[in-house]
């Protein structure tokens, strides 16, 4: 197992790369730091696609070398790909225990375009999958807000349970916790509320089954102000 992050040299996904980071290294996981490209231009022969391919390269190395010295993951790989970036970090997280992509790539399109790789990959990724919106650095603030619980699902709640205990964040669900998991995680302070507060540090919210998002994933992914972990209700592998 580890954790896999998109990595296109875009703003956006130096904060996936940042989260990624944290999640490898409070997990005790390698991290592969992943960049697909592709030839846009129809046929070419091998040396014309060389050049992009020597500047995907690049584009890798740098993310690589960004995760090999700005942390303190233990392992740090890489994986170049030529296709589709959603198919192959579909295809990676089967074996893999969290995959992390940014809300936008080089292209700058809004999350709100249907077809972007963060929601393909939310829909379709075999494991969790965190969508970290913005751009830039990722902010620290002196009072982290919670991880939020959108809804009472087993896998959901385990989740958010874990990343609140390795993060040392409070839970907060927008329902009344289950009797059974009261006291499984006695590090995290849980609590219930109504609202999701404006400076919640993770929204947490199930994937029904593979393919079909979900209106309410669907809807934090396009207008949360903070990442949004998807967690498909069941572990399958993409047929």
């Amino acid at each position: 197992m580890n954790v896999i992050v998109g990595y296109d040299g875009s703003d956006y996904s130096m904060q996936a790369l940042d989260w990624a980071m944290d999640e490898a290294e409070l997990r005790k996981l390698p991290l592969t730091v992943v960049h697909a490209w592709q030839w846009p231009y129809g046929e070419a022969d091998e040396e014309a696609k060389s050049h992009l391919r020597k500047a995907a390269d690049h584009v890798l190395w740098h993310g690589a070398e960004c995760a090999r010295h700005a942390g303190s993951v233990g392992k740090v790989e890489t994986d170049l790909y030529e296709g589709s970036a959603v198919e192959r970090l579909v295809t990676l997280s089967e074996q893999a225990e969290l995959v992390v992509v940014g809300s936008r790539g080089m292209g700058g399109l809004p999350l709100a375009v249907l077809g972007s790789v963060a929601t393909q990959v939310a829909t379709l990724a075999s494991c969790p999958v965190v969508v970290v919106r913005g751009a830039g650095p990722l902010p620290s603030p002196a009072h982290p807000g919670p991880v939020v619980v959108t809804e009472m699902e087993e896998a959901v709640l385990e989740f958010a349970f874990k990343e609140a205990s390795q993060q040392r964040l409070p839970l907060l669900t927008l329902a009344p916790l289950p009797e059974n998991w009261r006291g499984r995680y006695p590090d995290v302070p849980a609590k219930a509320g109504t609202e999701v507060p404006q400076n919640a540090s993770l929204l947490v919210a199930g994937r029904p089954r593979h393919g079909h998002l979900g209106r309410l994933a669907d809807a934090l992914l396009r207008e949360a102000r903070c990442p949004v972990a998807v967690v498909p209700l069941s572990r399958e592998v993409t047929p």
